[in-house]
């Protein structure tokens, strides 16, 4: 099973925020230190310190900056992109965790120029750029690194209203960098006056999750709790939960449309190319359409991160006018492929589980295709025969427990 982490963005999110939340949810402290000090980056210290808002107890984290001992908010060193990126790049970090962390720069370099009419090697950093934005997505990523997730979904952005004064002087609650940052993200406010997400966490949440809405069914295993800075009349905290995804029940989306007037072969060009975008299955249904007319209806399921993408490719490769959108669910048995020896070679075979049984097992079509024009045997019975080796196989190595059969 997949090991999630669902950000609660109740109250906002930003970059210390998370890195407490992270913290409270078990990354190691030690740990956290010792990546780092791999960056190379003097002049500052760390504050991880046990406390709480409004009785709910959590992480404060922080970054302090040495010459003045406080932790600042607004008050920056100006760096450039190329500076940035070069620190990220230089250091002993695991590559996962540099071209997460610069990609994340990136993002917030881009969303600056586009306010401000420049370039993104143009911008300079502020609020987003000096050390403690620096460390807090390093940290971040570090965190995540060390919590071994699979995947990351989020819930809608509690954005907040007002005024926040920054370099530029006095900006409207978002700031227009969050806004441009968080373009395709669900988002709302409560009237609630305070900037409640800053850039950094804007960015760091975009980049991370994979999914914006309510929390999807799975089964919870821990809870962290990360402070924000301010006291506001909601506890000012990011709840972040661990938890176990189910894989027999997801919740996926299908996208739908009808089609009466488009050339038929255009399909075998469309279909492989939906699934190397990411689609989980496409599929035509005959039906017979308005004006009697026949057609087909298309069917593409997907996860919902990639339905744009996907919508795109359809406005441009069919004739289609409009597509439907519906949320469904969908139970699977948990799958994986492995190789069986055969008196033709290796064969990979799919094998399927339901609470830890092997129910159902069959030869891949792809080997079984290539085999039989190598040897010159008829498919089916070389299907056959490799049916009858692989359940010889599995029933020799402990697997075969349970009914045979093909998936």
């Amino acid at each position: 099973m997949d090991k999630v982490l669902y950000f609660d963005c109740f109250a906002g999110i930003s970059g210390d925020m998370i890195v407490g939340a992270l913290l409270d949810l078990g990354a190691r402290e030690e740990f956290l230190y010792q990546q780092l000090r791999e960056l190379n980056l003097p002049g500052y210290s760390l504050r991880i310190e046990k406390n709480h808002k409004l009785g709910v107890w959590g992480i404060d984290f922080g970054v302090l900056l040495e010459e003045s001992g406080s932790h600042h908010e607004h008050h920056h060193s100006h760096r450039g992109l190329s500076d940035i990126i070069s620190i990220i790049g230089d250091s002993a970090l695991s590559e996962n965790v540099k071209s997460r962390c610069q990609d994340i720069f990136k993002h917030l370099a881009e969303a600056e120029a586009r306010i401000h009419g420049i370039t993104p090697n143009e911008v300079h950093f502020h609020e987003v750029g000096a050390i403690d934005s620096i460390v807090d997505v390093t940290a971040s990523l570090i965190c995540m690194e060390d919590l071994n997730i699979n995947k990351v979904y989020s819930s809608p952005l509690h954005m907040g209203e007002g005024f926040v004064n920054c370099s530029h002087g006095l900006l409207p609650v978002p700031a227009p960098a969050v806004l441009e940052i968080l373009k395709g993200i669900p988002v709302y406010t409560t009237g609630l006056r305070s900037e409640l997400v800053t850039p950094t966490g804007a960015a760091l949440i975009s980049n991370l999750a994979e999914y914006f809405g309510p929390f999807p069914e799975m089964i919870v295993e821990a809870v962290g709790y990360g402070l924000g800075d301010k006291d506001l009349e909601i506890p000012n905290l990011l709840r972040v939960i661990q938890a176990r995804q189910n894989h027999s029940l997801q919740r996926i989306w299908m996208l739908e449309c009808n089609i009466d007037d488009m050339n038929t072969q255009l399909y075998s060009y469309l279909f492989p190319l939906l699934m190397a975008r990411g689609a989980l299955d496409v599929y035509l249904t005959p039906l017979i359409m308005k004006k009697n007319r026949p057609g087909n209806c298309l069917t593409i399921l997907c996860e919902e991160g990639i339905i744009d993408e996907l919508e795109e490719i359809l406005w441009q490769e069919t004739t289609t006018l409009g597509v439907r959108r519906l949320q469904v669910q969908r139970r699977i048995l948990e799958r994986k492929l492995i190789s069986v020896p055969t008196l033709w070679g290796p064969v990979t075979v799919k094998i399927a589980y339901h609470n830890g049984l092997l129910l159902k097992f069959a030869p891949e079509y792809e080997d079984l295709s290539r085999i039989a024009g190598e040897v010159g045997m008829p498919l089916q019975d070389l299907q056959a025969k490799v049916q009858q080796t692989a359940a010889k196989w599995l029933e020799e190595q402990g697997l075969l427990k349970s009914v045979h059969g093909k998936i």
